[in-house]
């Protein structure tokens, strides 16, 4: 009977362990920017860098992401890069608000629209970093699995770079796997890249 006991307590202090490691290793709750105005959120943003991802695997440069408020009040989404061979590739997608973020918290979709009423075609978008100006903007998801820093220019001092790298840092990204992505390219030669 003791060795019942002992045993049970073991078993009970292991699962408690494993418990209070396991939260540990979770991230904390990914928290966005208190409000976003869509309409300053609106326009042409260049990717100044990204976590690596398999939709984007093959672009090499001049990646960009383009939003525009539509009268129904979703947002349309135009992305483009450039290849390795100088041509395009452009997705077009749409973007939908979660209204009680205040604009912050979007889901976004390339799926055809006829798959729109299917809930795993939406992706979580979340602003989670906003220039006073809405001159940079970060985009990351509850996740950490994806991250977008964005800039109104194509290029970003190194200063304002590494600061919001800290910033995504402490809200539990990896600045490792941060990748910057280069902007002016026309075309990889030789595995050199050529910018206009």
């Amino acid at each position: 009977m003791k060795k019942i006991i002992n045993i049970s307590i073991f078993a009970a202090v292991l699962l408690a362990s494993i418990a209070v490691h396991a939260q540990k290793d979770r991230p904390a709750e990914l928290k966005t920017v208190a409000s976003a105005d869509l309409k300053q959120f609106s326009g042409k943003w260049f990717e100044i860098a990204k976590y690596p991802n398999k939709f984007q695997k093959d672009c090499v440069g001049n990646t960009t992401a383009t939003y525009t408020v539509k009268q129904n009040g979703k947002l349309e989404v135009l992305n483009q890069c450039i290849k390795k061979d100088g041509t395009n590739i452009v997705a077009k997608g749409e973007g939908k608000v979660d209204e009680k973020a205040k604009g912050a918290k979007l889901k976004v979709r390339f799926a055809p629209g006829a798959f729109s009423f299917l809930p795993f075609v939406w992706a979580n978008y979340w602003i989670i970093d906003l220039g006073p100006k809405y001159e940079y903007a970060v985009v990351g998801e509850p996740k950490r699995e994806y991250l977008w820093i964005l800039s109104r220019t194509p290029e970003m001092s190194d200063s304002a770079y590494q600061a919001i790298l800290r910033r995504a840092e402490a809200m539990g990204f990896n600045p490792g796997k941060v990748e910057k992505t280069p902007q002016g390219v026309e075309s990889i030669k030789g595995g050199v890249i050529e910018k206009q």
